[in-house]
């Protein structure tokens, strides 16, 4: 049974994740069948992927500084300090995760345009003179709505560093003197950059590979565009291939300079866990941080509270509020023939999904934590692999290498889709999968052994109904996020009849009149499928949400 489980985990994983990248990266160097750099050469020396790499690397950048400024005080805040409804506050900033900027970025546009809510207000209370310009170029729009989606991944690594912390180093260096941004520089601060940097590298990946939102902004200057309208006329031109490239570059590079940095020096914080109680604050001090973490909140839910006063929005126009509210783009969203179509495609594709998850992730799962074999170390890497690799990356290798074959996207998009859904989402579910089966003592397969019982029985009537839990938690999280997944979906759905849920609130947003409103309106329905599959994995695992997020 092992050797069959094996087998069927690295054929999926050799075809879908190992055979595509391989036949993508000799692209970049092949002209007319020869070996040659002039290709990356003459990419390098246009203006515009210049200035498109140039961009994208401030902006992924930029997202890092912005995340850090508010996750990283916002968790000490919540770990250190006892407050009423820090339990709420802990829950309440999760929240900015479950609605992609590329769905945000909708409502965004009515909040931040030159005559939008925000600069409406502002000249309304007469606190500027003028509108400002808060997309500019639309590069700082991008920025934005990316800072407020990712933060919380800087909040939850950096509260679950805080968590294992020893505080008898700040509590010496307090006691000689040490001012308390002194304690932070020193010691705080070096003890969390292991958490600090894996959620830097998880950002920076993220900021440099969106899709989404720079196609609702139209802002083109940015590797991930520019890749998007390569494939067009990839049997042409081959620079799409040198830009997924550079693309795999630099995210390799990333996450081998943020390892070096944490595995630079040895970090020893003890397992003593901080107080759950945390420093009890004074009432006046109490009400400052409450009102301010409020402010954050309602800053943070900006996106999400625009796309829902978007979808019920009839009249929005030089007002700061919707002037007239319907509920036509709800219904237009079930009587709408592309957003039948959408959700009917979602929901096939996430659910054959899910279901190739929970099987790889059963198998890879069980035979890293029950086996010895040569080649686990390869297994292991190859499932783990789709966290360091875009998604955009890894659909451009897929437009490519089964361009002309059966599989072909542009005839038949359904089966790349349900494939690259469950390898970007496996990873999940095989990592919960190993940690509940390390969790179940071997005692009770070697009694079952003793007993007569083959190995197949003992997996199916011992080992599963123990792990069912997990297992479905697991599945649960696939499908939600497959149902919103983003990347993928636009690059791999050329015809119309395939079209996935974010594909077709892309194609809605670009249309005039009620477009955008019922794009909004499908955003909502997906925000609200995705809270609900949260409420039921957590219940299923036992696990709060916040660690759902969590990537230490």
């Amino acid at each position: 049974m092992k050797k069959g489980l094996l087998s069927f985990s690295l054929l999926f994983l050799g075809f879908f994740l190992v055979y595509p990248l391989l036949w993508l990266l000799p692209q970049s160097f092949l002209s007319g069948g020869r070996f040659t750099l002039r290709i990356l050469s003459s990419l390098l020396s246009n203006s515009l992927i210049l200035q498109s790499l140039l961009n994208s690397f401030l902006l992924a950048a930029g997202t890092i500084v912005g995340t850090s400024l508010i996750g990283i005080p916002l968790a000490i805040l919540l770990t250190r300090y006892q407050f009423s409804g820090r339990r709420f506050f802990q829950v309440l900033f999760v929240l900015p995760m479950l609605v992609s900027p590329f769905v945000g970025a909708i409502g965004m546009q009515q909040i931040l345009a030159r005559f939008g809510s925000l600069n409406l207000l502002l000249l309304r209370l007469k606190l500027i003179p003028a509108p400002v310009p808060w997309l500019g170029s639309g590069l700082l729009g991008i920025a934005i709505l990316q800072t407020l989606h990712l933060y919380p991944i800087m909040y939850l690594n950096i509260s679950a560093a805080l968590a294992n912390f020893d505080r008898s180093a700040e509590e010496a260096a307090a006691s000689l003197g040490a001012s308390s941004w002194q304690n932070f520089r020193t010691i705080t601060f070096p003890l969390l950059r292991p958490g600090y940097f894996a959620a830097c590298s998880i950002i920076f990946v993220w900021s440099l590979t969106d899709l989404g939102t720079p196609l609702v902004f139209e802002y083109p200057q940015l590797l991930p565009v520019q890749i998007f309208n390569a494939i067009t006329d990839i049997n042409v031109n081959p620079a799409g291939y040198s830009l997924v490239l550079v693309v795999l570059i630099l995210s390799a590079l990333f996450f081998i300079f943020t390892r070096q940095v944490v595995e630079r020096t040895p970090y020893t914080t003890g397992r003593t866990p901080v107080s759950e109680q945390g420093h009890i604050l004074s009432r006046r001090a109490q009400k400052l941080l409450i009102a301010g973490l409020s402010l954050l909140a309602v800053i943070s839910l900006l996106p999400h509270l625009s796309i829902i006063l978007n979808s019920f929005s009839q009249r929005w126009f030089f007002s700061i509020l919707p002037s007239k509210y319907s509920w036509r783009s709800y219904q237009a969203v079930f009587h709408h023939r592309l957003t039948r179509t959408g959700i009917v495609n979602s929901l096939f594709y996430s659910s054959l999904a899910t279901v190739t998850d929970i099987l790889l992730g059963l198998a890879i799962g069980y035979l890293l934590a029950r086996w010895s074999f040569r080649g686990r170390f390869l297994l292991d890497a190859l499932a783990m692999a789709p966290l360091a690799i875009p998604g955009i990356a890894l659909a451009f290798a897929y437009c490519t290498a089964f361009s002309g074959t059966p599989l072909d996207p542009r005839k038949n998009p359904v089966f790349l889709l349900i494939a690259i859904y469950s390898v970007r989402r496996l990873p999940y579910l095989v990592r919960s999968t190993y940690a509940n089966f390390q969790q179940l003592n071997e005692n009770m397969e070697e009694a079952s052994a003793s007993l007569g019982a083959n190995p197949g029985t003992t997996f199916r009537r011992i080992l599963l109904p123990l792990i069912v839990p997990g297992l479905l938690a697991g599945g649960i999280m696939v499908f939600a996020f497959s149902m919103l997944e983003v990347s993928s979906s636009l690059v791999l759905a050329f015809r119309e009849k395939f079209f996935p849920i974010s594909k077709v609130i892309y194609i809605l947003a670009g249309r005039l009149t009620d477009g955008p409103n019922v794009a909004s309106a499908l955003g909502v329905l997906g925000l609200l499928l995705l809270l609900v599959c949260l409420g039921g994995a957590s219940r299923l695992a036992g696990r709060r949400l916040t660690d759902f997020f969590k990537t230490t």
